[in-house]
């Protein structure tokens, strides 16, 4: 309804029905009381009492939203999870194996203490740019069931980012946990933090701060967000993280941590990994069918190591995306129906420099 049209006593009822329509914590709920009264009092002023209803609606709106109870339920099967590996990474069977370990220990907690959050390490994906560091950690949440949330790093500045701002400020919202929360509806997604090692200098020690408390099991089930201002349990959230290198991240937070090396592709992996993952993929994005392009078996080596050693895959994702544009241009231009890039043309269609 329009506040223009409202009461006083209609807009705080408005709110009540809200409130009423999800179940909330009951200590949350005692708060919101207190909140209601407060707006009852400053209904004396309709001008102060407006603006106070504005900020109560909205924070209000962002209760309402987070996943106090609402959860998924896990897939534990690791014939599943070895499948769905499978599908999505060719080789790093080291790290493959540790994820099934990982699977069958949280099936073992949740079979014999089934009224236990379960207990899970945060697992550091350490590696080289395009070794696939947050693809494996989204992979997590693929075999799992679970919602993602990623929180991106890479610059990050204030930990406000994280943990939100104060009601007082009128611009003010929950931080990225928060929202990330919201977003999945579910109290129990991976939270995946994503480049923990390039956060801005001037904010490192605040931001490490905060990661100690998000990371420890026993800190993490009364995580408080500045906006939201009531302890949010995190402790059903599985945690993983991914750097370049170790050497910025707090000691306090690496020894809440499991490290994971991901190792360097060698040219004979990054051919397969293009031929039999990234182009078939590529092909459907760029709108062509698998019979309009071919690529000679003797080229490979050339889209895989065009300017020398490239520890992950990226460069390749990119030389074959770059490939298939070209292709399609073509066809959709009628200058021909087919491409078969061998020796003879592959240099057309890799990147010039």
């Amino acid at each position: 309804m329009d506040s223009s049209v409202l009461t006083t006593a209609q807009a705080i009822e408005t709110l009540r029905q809200k409130v009423n329509s999800v179940k909330l914590p009951d200590n949350l709920l005692t708060n919101l009381e207190e909140l209601f009264s407060q707006l009852a009092i400053n209904s004396r002023n309709e001008e102060s009492f407006w603006q106070n209803y504005q900020s109560a609606s909205k924070y209000i709106n962002y209760l309402i939203s987070v996943p106090w109870f609402s959860q998924t339920q896990d897939i534990l099967d690791t014939q599943f999870a070895r499948e769905k590996l499978n599908e999505q990474h060719y080789g790093l069977d080291t790290v493959k194996d540790r994820l099934l370990e990982y699977i069958s220990v949280l099936a073992l907690q949740k079979d014999r203490n089934p009224d236990n959050p379960i207990k899970a390490p945060v697992l550091l994906f350490v590696g080289l740019v395009g070794t696939g560091k947050t693809t494996m950690a989204k992979s997590i949440a693929s075999v799992l069931g679970r919602q993602l949330i990623r929180i991106p790093f890479g610059g990050l500045g204030d930990p406000l980012y994280l943990r939100g701002q104060s009601r007082i400020h009128p611009e003010a919202e929950p931080g990225q946990v928060i929202k990330g929360l919201i977003n999945s509806k579910s109290i129990n997604p991976v939270i995946l933090l994503d480049e923990i090692d390039r956060v801005a200098d001037d904010a490192l020690n605040t931001i490490m701060g905060v990661l100690v408390e998000l990371l420890d099991p026993e800190q993490n089930s009364h995580f408080v967000d500045h906006y939201i201002d009531y302890p949010v349990d995190l402790s059903r959230a599985i945690f993983c993280a991914t750097c370049n290198n170790t050497s910025r991240i707090a000691t306090a937070v690496m020894d809440r941590l499991e490290v994971i090396q991901m190792p360097s592709y060698t040219d004979e992996e990054k051919i397969v990994i293009g031929r039999d993952y990234i182009f078939p993929k590529v092909i459907k994005e760029a709108g062509l069918r698998p019979e309009e392009i071919k690529i000679d078996a003797s080229v490979w080596d050339q889209i895989v190591r065009p300017l020398g050693f490239d520890a992950g895959v990226r460069t390749l994702q990119r030389n074959i995306e770059g490939l298939c544009r070209k292709v399609a241009k073509m066809i959709f231009e009628g200058k021909t129906k087919q491409v078969v890039v061998d020796e003879s043309n592959v240099k057309y269609y890799l990147p010039q420099w």
